[in-house]
């Protein structure tokens, strides 16, 4: 196999696949919860730390905001409570949410069992999680530890309040959940705009033009019924961008460029996550019906190669048929992007 598969994220930059469930697994005390860390910043050269979080019915953690780290939320399964500044939503399925460095919020996970993906930039602040918690051996999530989150949280702030960027707001007063339009941080899902380059969609849940170019997060859809060849199929080489990707749905096949020209290749499933590293080249093929595959990057990756060298798509599904491009202009937008593009 070209990507090797681990249980959790290798200890240096390089490429990998994380099974469903698996990860650096952490538990806060109390919390009823469990942090899947997938990529840090040993992995993503300090950028950025992907994780997943699982929990059931339990306290929140207390408002509190952040000097320098930007803070994500998306759902996958159940739903989330998120005060973000001076809105409350009840984020499901699908919804995102972005929280900048100085606005205050505060999470909580609504039982009886969500799931969520989660980004945090610079990489480094995931050291917050691994400093209040501890390991997890369980099956999902700890159900039943019923210690004091909240005295658990303090007592680890107190002893190390310089070490962390995390600063509670005590005596906050929050806002009551509102509906209404949704602000710029949050996004209903299957919402927001839409790019398409033959047959593959973009739907960008922010992109690095939005936070300082410290990241870009993105569903991106395709098809094996378009065939096997795509503006994307060649060996692509972002120099400085590292790529994880969260399979959704459907199936994603993954070659590397550094692995013999015949090696087979390497399959990713719904729940497993990817990570390719920045410098090293890959090729990409949408092998089942339908594929949705969330992509985190520290940069701009290919959810800006799909928007420009593509067109805005009016639709809210993949298309029946993929669209003609222009492979001219698939190479040109490479190289202001500075990725390398070889064929296979």
């Amino acid at each position: 196999m070209s990507v090797p598969v681990h249980t959790t994220p290798p200890d240096a930059r390089t490429s990998y696949i994380i099974d469903q469930l698996e990860g650096e697994r952490l538990t806060i005390p109390g919390s009823k919860g469990v942090f899947r860390i997938l990529a840090s910043s040993k992995q993503t050269n300090g950028g950025i730390a992907v994780f997943t979080s699982g929990a059931v019915l339990s306290d929140a953690p207390g408002f509190h905001w952040h000097n320098e780290a930007h803070d994500v939320f998306l759902v996958t399964k159940g739903y989330l409570k998120l005060w973000n500044g001076d809105k409350c939503r009840i984020m499901g399925p699908g919804d995102f949410a972005y929280v900048p460095p100085k606005v205050i919020h505060n999470p909580e996970l609504l039982g009886p069992h969500t799931e969520t993906v989660g980004l945090v930039a610079p990489g480094d602040w995931i050291n917050f999680f691994r400093y209040v918690a501890e390991a997890y051996k369980g099956v999902l999530v700890p159900e039943n530890d019923d210690r004091d989150l909240g005295k658990h949280l303090m007592q680890k702030m107190m002893a190390s309040q310089e070490d962390f960027d995390v600063n509670f707001a005590r005596g906050y007063e929050p806002p009551e959940v509102a509906e209404g339009p949704l602000e710029p941080y949050f996004l209903r899902a299957n919402t927001g705009p839409r790019w398409v380059l033959g047959g593959i969609v973009s739907r960008p849940f922010i992109l690095s033009s939005q936070c300082s170019g410290k990241f870009a997060i993105s569903s991106i859809e395709s098809s094996s019924v378009y065939g096997a060849k795509t503006p994307l199929s060649r060996w692509l080489t972002f120099a400085t961008v590292d790529h994880c990707f969260c399979v959704q749905e459907g199936l994603l096949r993954v070659k590397l460029q550094k692995a013999d020209a015949d090696a087979a290749w390497a399959e990713v499933r719904e729940g497993q996550t990817l990570m390719v590293s920045a410098g090293e080249g890959f090729t990409l093929d949408f092998a089942s019906r339908f594929v949705r595959v969330w992509s985190f990057t520290n940069g701009k990756g290919i959810e800006e190669m799909v928007q420009n060298a593509g067109s805005s798509y009016p639709n809210f599904i993949i298309p029946e048929e993929a669209s003609a491009w222009d492979d001219a202009k698939v190479l040109e937008v490479g190289k202001q992007l500075d990725v390398e593009i070889a064929d296979l």
